[in-house]
C-alpha cells in the first residue's frame, strides 16, 4: 500500500452539485447561471466543484479527503444532522472537528439539499448525492466520484455525521493503520471491562490481533455483536470510523452484502470476507454517538461543560 507522495493537497475548482445538475454555491444558494442549467438539457460534461477550505495545513503528505455523510432520514430522531447543539446544527459541529484535525479538506456528503445549506452556511462544503443510497459509505463514494474525478485523493475518511464530541486526535488515529501496518483500511476501538458492554450486542466488537511492537495497533480479525473474544481481559468496542485507500473504498463500495455482513449486521464485515484487510487504533474514549433525543441532550450538555 505503500505510494509515492508529493505531499500536495490536491486543488478543487470552485462549486459543488446536486445528483439534478442544479449548482451550489459554497453558500448552498443557487448560482446565477443555475436556473439556466436547470431548464436547459443536462450535460454529460463534469460540472465544476469547489476549493475545499483547509482551516489548517494538513498534518499527513498523503492527500486524504475527510468525508462526512449525512442524510435526514432517522426514525429515532428525525432531521438529526440540523438539531442544534451549541448554536449550531450537529453536521456542523461534526464538520468543525473534522476541519481540527487537520489531514485535508473535508466535505459533507448530503442526502438532501437542507443540509448542504446547512453547512455551506458555516463556511464549510456540501455535495448532494442520491437521497435513497443504502449507506453512508455508498454516500461518500458517489460524492468522491463528483468531487475528484481526476482521482488526485489518496486516502479518504469516512466519519459519521452524529458524533459532536469526537475529538479531533481520533480522527488522526484513524489513518495510523494504513501509515503505520500498510492495510487497505483503518478503523478506531476502544479497551472496555464493562460486563454490561461485553454483553450488549448493540456494542460492536473488534477481534484484534495487536501488534507486539506497536499495542495500541492492530489487525482486525473479526468483528462482532457477541462477546468476543471470551475468557479474561478487555473486549474491544468498536467505533465505527474508517480511512479507506482509495482503492479500498472503490472496490468495497462495488461489492455486494456478504453473508457474515448480513448475519451480524456490520458492513465491515464484506471488506475480510473480500480480503481487505483492516487495522485497528486503539484509543482512550468513546465518542457519544448521537441516535435519541436522550443522546441529544447529553451531546448539549458536554459540549456546553467543555465551554466553560
Amino acid at each position: 500500500m505503500n505510494r509515492k507522495s508529493t505531499g500536495a493537497v490536491p486543488e478543487l475548482p470552485s462549486r459543488t452539485v446536486s445528483q439534478r445538475g442544479a449548482v451550489l454555491t459554497r453558500r448552498g444558494n443557487l448560482s446565477q447561471n443555475a436556473a439556466t442549467e436547470r431548464s436547459a438539457p443536462r450535460p454529460r460534461a463534469r460540472a465544476a466543484f469547489a476549493d475545499l477550505p483547509m482551516i489548517v495545513k494538513p498534518m499527513t503528505s498523503e492527500p486524504t479527503v475527510v468525508m462526512i455523510p449525512a442524510r435526514l432520514r432517522s426514525t429515532r430522531l428525525p432531521d438529526k444532522p440540523l438539531a442544534e447543539i451549541g448554536g449550531v446544527p450537529m453536521i456542523v459541529q461534526v464538520w468543525r472537528r473534522a476541519c481540527a484535525a487537520a489531514v485535508g479538506p473535508v466535505v459533507v456528503a448530503c442526502g438532501e439539499p437542507a443540509i448542504a445549506k446547512a453547512v455551506e452556511a458555516h463556511g464549510g462544503t456540501g455535495v448532494l448525492t442520491d437521497p435513497d443510497l443504502p449507506s453512508g459509505t455508498d454516500r461518500i463514494f458517489q460524492a468522491l466520484g463528483r468531487i475528484d474525478p481526476e482521482r488526485r485523493f489518496a486516502r479518504v475518511i469516512n466519519l459519521q455525521g452524529d458524533l459532536p464530541t469526537l475529538e479531533p486526535a481520533a480522527i488522526r488515529a484513524v489513518l495510523e493503520p494504513l501509515d503505520q501496518l500498510g492495510t487497505d483500511m483503518g478503523t478506531l476501538a476502544v479497551a472496555t471491562e464493562d460486563p454490561l458492554e461485553k454483553a450488549d450486542p448493540n456494542v460492536v466488537k473488534a477481534v484484534i490481533a495487536l501488534d507486539p511492537a506497536r499495542p495500541r495497533l492492530g489487525r482486525a480479525l473479526y468483528f462482532t455483536r457477541a462477546t468476543a473474544p471470551s475468557g479474561d481481559g478487555p473486549v474491544y468496542h468498536h467505533i465505527g470510523i474508517y480511512a479507506f485507500s482509495r482503492e479500498a473504498l472503490e472496490r468495497f463500495a462495488t461489492l455486494p452484502p456478504s453473508p457474515l455482513e448480513q448475519r451480524e449486521r456490520l458492513e465491515q464485515l464484506r471488506a475480510l470476507e473480500a480480503g481487505l484487510s483492516i487495522g485497528v487504533a486503539l484509543v482512550d474514549t468513546n465518542p457519544l454517538g448521537v441516535d435519541t433525543p436522550d443522546d441529544l441532550e447529553r451531546a448539549r450538555k458536554e459540549l456546553a461543560a467543555r465551554a466553560v
